[in-house]
């Protein structure tokens, strides 16, 4: 499959400003993707707000702006590039699909739709924020508003990947093991997780956070209170999972890749360290996965692929954390980052495969089969 020839550029959204728990990996990312799509001869526009990358030096991107990455921000990038794309003589009229009168009209049309046309928006390579800023967009109209498409993964993709209930009531409807959870908005929801699930420890995850900002474990009533009232505070969408204790079970990561014709890879299977209670970030990780039996581990990699399936996850990397109990096995799984993540960094130094470059030109219509790698051939 040849890559797209309806696009004319691609706005990338960066990562911002590097914070706890994070490094350069979305730099390291982001810079690869660039070069990836310069490479193809496509227009790369880069946002990111943080001048001390790698990825805003003058040469990876054709335009880069050191602004905000808000919605609002990114909106006014959009229209300024749709009115630049104008300038250079590109026919974005198209993108709105505004329907041709007649005659010649129809004609100039057709000739117009065989350039590249369309501003589209790749936001799976700049973290949480990225993804963040670009379910924003799209809440809001602006993408539609402006006829700017989504690529790498779709807003519907990225909210079932994210949302916590819609993720776990996805992972139960495909037959595989979450832990025993619930959601809450408030306070008095919280409580009435904790009354279900019946034991401390607990376990909360805000939703639509960073390298578990606002999550922890709560040993008795008063830290749970804590601790809710906080990751309700910190989740853009107020939003908090309750699940049950994996306290001291072994921690997995899967590096999935997928294309568009439906090709599953795993690029690395990574083995933390630590056990659960230690977030996968601060862990000590080993590649490949040492101590699962090759059963259990064709089983996490059937898992791995019926997941990014689900999700919908059409383009690009995934990264999905499995537990499991030392006592008797049971698997189940915990997140998936429907982006490139930090992990994602790591596994491409350890295994030689640039996943964010290689992400990059799924993104835009390439098969797995159909890109060398530059590193191994």
């Amino acid at each position: 499959m040849p890559k797209r020839t309806d696009i004319h550029s691609v706005l990338i959204i960066g990562a911002g400003p590097i914070i706890i728990g994070q490094a350069c990996e979305f730099d390291y990312s982001g810079t690869q993707a660039c070069k990836a799509l310069k490479e193809e001869g496509y227009r790369v526009v880069l946002v990111n707000s943080n001048p001390a990358t790698i990825m805003t030096d003058p040469e990876f991107a054709d335009r880069t702006y050191i602004e905000p990455i808000t919605p609002e921000a990114v909106e006014k990038i959009i229209v300024r590039e749709l009115e630049e794309m104008k300038r250079l003589g590109v026919p974005v009229d198209l993108m709105k699909g505004s329907a041709p009168a007649s005659g010649a009209a129809e004609r100039a049309s057709r000739l117009a739709s065989s350039l590249p046309y369309k501003l589209v928006l790749l936001p799976t390579l700049g973290g949480q924020t990225a993804l963040n800023t670009a379910m924003a967009l799209h809440r809001n109209g602006a993408l539609e508003r402006r006829g700017v498409e989504m690529i790498g993964a779709k807003a519907e993709a990225i909210h079932k990947g994210e949302d916590r209930k819609a993720f776990k009531e996805l992972m139960l409807s495909i037959g595989l093991d979450v832990p025993i959870s619930g959601t809450a908005h408030n306070m008095e929801e919280a409580r009435a997780v904790v009354d279900k699930i019946g034991r401390f420890p607990l376990i909360i995850r805000p939703a639509f956070t960073l390298g578990g900002t606002g999550g922890g474990i709560a040993y008795n009533r008063d830290e749970f209170d804590e601790l809710a009232r906080r990751g309700i505070d910190l989740s853009p969408v107020a939003e908090i999972l309750i699940e049950e204790s994996l306290l001291g079970w072994k921690e997995y990561e899967m590096e999935v890749m997928r294309d568009k014709a439906d090709n599953c890879v795993i690029i690395c299977s990574i083995e933390n360290f630590d056990p659960m209670g230690v977030h996968t970030g601060d862990s000590i990780t080993v590649a490949p996965i040492q101590t699962l039996t090759d059963k259990e581990f064709q089983i996490m990699r059937d898992a791995s692929f019926a997941v990014i399936r689900a999700v919908g996850v059409e383009t690009g990397g995934s990264n999905i954390q499995f537990a499991v109990s030392p006592d008797n096995g049971r698997m189940v799984i915990i997140e998936m980052n429907p982006r490139v993540s930090r992990s994602s960094a790591l596994a491409s130094k350890a295994t030689g495969f640039p996943i964010a470059k290689i992400a990059a030109k799924l993104a835009v219509g390439y098969l797995l089969d159909e890109i060398k790698n530059d590193i191994t051939r």
